[in-house]
C-alpha cells in the first residue's frame, strides 16, 4: 500500500480484470500480426491502478482464474499498491483474454476469449461487502452486467454501497462484441443508468446510446437523470464536457504523440475519482471541478503515449509537468 493511501478515502473498483494481447506492430490485423505483447487490462482494474499510482487508496473486487494469468494479475495489483482482498480465484474457469488490434492512430478493435471466463462467475456470496460499505466511492462498468451470476453480484454490491451512503460511479465502457446484440448492450447499460451519482461516457458511447450526434448538448442531456451529481462526456484528444444541475462547460485536452489509447479513459476516471474522494464538494464548485478535469485530461493523455493500460498510467508529477508545459 502506498503511504498516503492510509489517510485517503477508499475507492472500490468492481468488475473484470483480464489479459490484453496487443500486437507488437500497430496497423496490422490480428491475422497478420506476428507477435503479441501481454498487457494486463480490464477497465475497473485499470481504474484501481490509476488511483493507487496517483497516491490514492484503491481496492479491487472481482474474480480471475486460479491460473498463472490470474495470479499474475492479482500480484500486479498488489505491486501497484491496490488492496486485493476482494479478489477471488476460480478453480474451474480461466482468466479472460482479449486480443486487441491497434490501428495506426492507436484506436482499437477487440476479440475476446470468455466462454465463460472467471470474471463472469463471481457470486454474490463471494463479495467482500465490508470493503464495499467502507468505501467513499464504488466504481463499476457494464461488462459485469452481461451474464449471471456476476450480474446479480454486481447489483447486490451496488445496493449495499447505496444503502451505506457510498457514491456510485459508472463508466459503461461499451464493448459490443461481448453482448448478444447492440440492443441488448443498450438495454443492459441503461438498466442501472439512473442509480449512479456520477457517469462518464465517451462521445462514441453517447452516439451509441442515443443514436444522435454526441456533439449536441440536447443529445447529451437526453442521458441526464436528476439523481446525477455529474455527467461527463470525454472527447478523446479534445478533452471533455461536464454537466451538473447548476452548470456545464468544456475542459480542453492535451496534444501528445498517441501510441495506444487503451486505458486512457480509465486513467482519466481514476484521476477524477481521487479528486472527488478527497473533496466531495467538488460537484458544487465549478473552478475545483474544472481543475480536477484538466488534471484528469492530462492523466488520460499521458497514458496514450505508451502501449498497454497499466504500465502507461502516470503519477502526479508527470501530469503536473504536462499541464505546466502546455500552459
Amino acid at each position: 500500500m502506498s503511504n498516503n493511501s492510509a489517510k485517503s478515502p477508499l475507492i472500490v473498483s468492481f468488475g473484470e480484470m483480464l489479459i490484453d494481447f496487443v500486437p507488437d506492430v500497430a496497423g496490422v490485423s490480428l491475422a497478420d500480426s506476428y507477435a503479441f505483447i501481454k498487457a494486463p487490462g480490464g477497465a475497473p482494474a485499470n481504474v484501481a491502478c490509476a488511483i493507487a499510482k496517483l497516491g490514492g487508496n484503491a481496492a479491487f473486487i472481482g474474480k480471475v482464474g486460479d491460473d498463472e494469468f490470474g495470479h499474475m494479475l492479482a500480484n500486479l495489483l498488489k505491486k501497484n499498491g491496490v488492496n486485493s482482498e476482494g479478489i477471488c480465484f476460480d478453480k474451474n474457469a480461466r482468466t479472460a483474454l482479449a486480443f486487441v488490434t491497434l490501428k495506426t492512430d492507436g484506436q482499437r478493435e477487440f476479440m475476446f476469449y470468455r466462454n465463460p471466463s472467471a470474471d463472469m462467475l463471481l457470486k454474490e456470496s463471494e463479495l467482500k461487502m465490508d470493503l464495499v460499505k467502507q468505501a467513499r466511492i464504488f466504481h463499476y462498468g457494464s461488462i459485469s452486467l452481461i451474464s449471471e451470476p456476476c450480474k446479480s453480484a454486481h447489483l447486490a454490491a451496488m445496493k449495499a454501497a447505496k444503502q451505506a451512503g457510498v457514491l456510485l460511479s459508472y463508466d459503461p465502457n461499451v464493448r459490443l462484441p461481448l453482448w448478444p446484440s447492440p440492443e441488448a448492450a443498450r438495454d443492459g447499460i441503461k438498466s442501472i443508468w439512473n442509480q449512479a451519482d456520477f457517469v462518464k461516457v465517451s462521445d462514441d458511447e453517447v452516439e451509441f446510446l442515443t443514436k444522435g450526434d454526441p456533439q449536441k448538448d440536447e443529445v447529451v442531456m437526453s442521458l441526464w437523470n436528476d439523481n446525477f451529481k455529474l455527467l461527463i462526456v470525454t472527447d478523446g484528444p479534445n478533452g471533455c464536457r461536464y454537466y451538473t444541475k447548476k452548470f456545464k462547460g468544456r475542459v480542453s485536452g492535451f496534444k501528445v504523440k498517441t501510441v495506444d489509447t487503451t486505458g486512457a479513459g480509465d486513467s482519466f476516471v481514476g484521476s477524477f475519482l481521487l479528486a472527488v474522494a478527497n473533496d466531495p464538494n467538488i460537484f458544487d464548485d465549478e473552478k475545483k471541478l474544472k481543475d480536477a478535469l484538466l488534471f484528469a485530461n492530462a492523466c488520460g493523455a499521458i497514458s496514450t503515449t505508451q502501449k498497454g493500460a497499466i504500465p502507461s498510467l502516470p503519477d502526479k508529477a508527470q501530469a503536473e509537468k504536462l499541464i505546466k508545459e502546455t500552459k
